[in-house]
């Protein structure tokens, strides 16, 4: 049973006040809070282990070592990956695609090679690539969008071709909540020989993954967007294709054998993580999971779908509004201003009312210029978030709007 009561009081911070306003925190596509499952894990790893991994053989590097494993098989569980050495524990969706970027490019992009992005973007998954087609004097497509910021799927196939190498894509839009028809994506990439990277930084935590039935090549995602930790990401990718991409960087645990002649590299997945990682991070983020999983992201996906579809109702009752992202198929998040407005101006306001949405460009600035505007007010929610804050929020920016007109 979906329990909000019960699962607000696993969340401490949303105890709080903010502005001698009790918080209502709707900026959940930037980040989610930490139920005290997570921040006990992250405390007790530095007060009862706090070892480096691997590398060890006293009992706390032992048993660090095994908690951090244990992450790695509950990850390969979560998004169905066949094998475990195809998960790779990085700093955040944005260094998986910067391994992917550097590795699989260093080795699979050449000149004249051809990269496939859309409009959607977020920033990390636009700036890697035009950094690897200056260097490797390829080129990048993007995929356009219509007004309702879905992408055009005929233009997409018109863009395919055989110098098309890499399409890379985020599975769901951070700043407007469209999702992409990924698995037909895929497939028609796959057509042309094409390798598929999926920016899963939103999808992950509103949706099921299932790598194997997505049959992508590469998986970016990110902890803190899964009620995880900061500075922990995953990069899902193929056992075939990791293989033979060269280290993303050089140092210990990602070697075999070192000379001053040359060295050796270590296998799957270690080859790809050079140093001592975020271990207490990546050994939270278990427990973060885990939490999900006692939830029921089914459950989780139906609460979220409810709050998406009253909010809306809600905010479309105010004159002069409109709703930036109106995808037949969105998660959680809507995108929305006021000609007459800044969304500055509204965030600074309901932040004095102790509620917290996001505001700008959302790191999606040639998004930005396709609807032409400079940005958006964002509100996205969680699994701990109700109606009640919903009207709370309603009540709070019908004040705003009358004070601002």
């Amino acid at each position: 049973m979906f329990d909000i009561k019960k699962i607000r009081k696993d969340f401490p911070i949303l105890n709080q006040q903010v502005n001698k306003k009790l918080l209502v925190y709707f900026d959940n596509a930037a980040t989610t809070q930490k139920p005290q499952t997570v921040i006990d894990a992250l405390s007790t790893y530095y007060t009862t282990t706090n070892a480096n991994i691997h590398r060890g053989i006293h009992s706390l590097a032992e048993k660090a070592t095994q908690e951090y494993e244990t992450t790695r098989d509950t990850v390969q569980k979560l998004i169905n990956a066949q094998h475990r050495d195809e998960i790779i524990f990085t700093q955040g969706t944005t260094a998986s695609i910067n391994l992917v970027a550097s590795s699989f490019g260093k080795s699979f992009i050449n000149k004249g090679d051809e990269i496939i992005i859309s409009t959607l973007e977020h920033h990390s998954n636009i700036v890697p690539w035009q950094l690897l087609c200056e260097e490797k004097e390829a080129i990048l497509k993007v995929i356009p969008i219509n007004e309702k910021g879905e992408i055009i799927f005929s233009e997409y196939q018109k863009l395919l071709s055989n110098k098309t190498k890499l399409v890379a894509i985020t599975y769901v839009s951070n700043a407007l909540g469209t999702i992409n028809p990924v698995k037909e994506i895929i497939e028609k990439a796959h057509q042309v020989s094409a390798k598929v990277l999926l920016d899963g930084a939103q999808a992950s935590s509103h949706l099921n993954i299932d790598v194997q039935d997505l049959d992508c090549d590469f998986y970016a995602m990110s902890a803190h967007k899964l009620y995880g930790p900061t500075g922990v990401g995953v990069l899902y990718g193929k056992k075939e294709l990791l293989e033979v991409m060269p280290p993303y960087q050089g140092g210990g645990e990602m070697i075999k054998e070192v000379t001053f002649q040359k060295s050796t590299y270590a296998d799957l997945p270690y080859k790809f993580e050079a140093g001592t990682p975020n271990i207490a991070g990546v050994i939270a983020f278990k427990s973060a999971l885990d939490y999900i999983q006692t939830i029921g992201k089914d459950a989780i996906i139906k609460h979220e779908e409810e709050l998406t579809i009253y909010a809306t109702k809600k905010l479309l009752q105010f004159e002069g509004i409109k709703i930036i992202g109106t995808a037949e198929k969105k998660i959680s998040v809507i995108s929305f201003m006021f000609d007459d407005i800044h969304h500055q101006d509204l965030a600074i306001m309901l932040d004095q009312q102790g509620i917290a949405i996001r505001t700008g460009h959302h790191c999606t600035q040639p998004l930005m210029q396709f609807f032409g505007i400079l940005g958006t007010s964002r509100i996205s929610f969680g699994l701990y978030n109700t109606k009640d804050e919903i009207d709370c929020f309603i009540q709070a920016l019908n004040k705003v709007i009358n004070m601002l007109r």
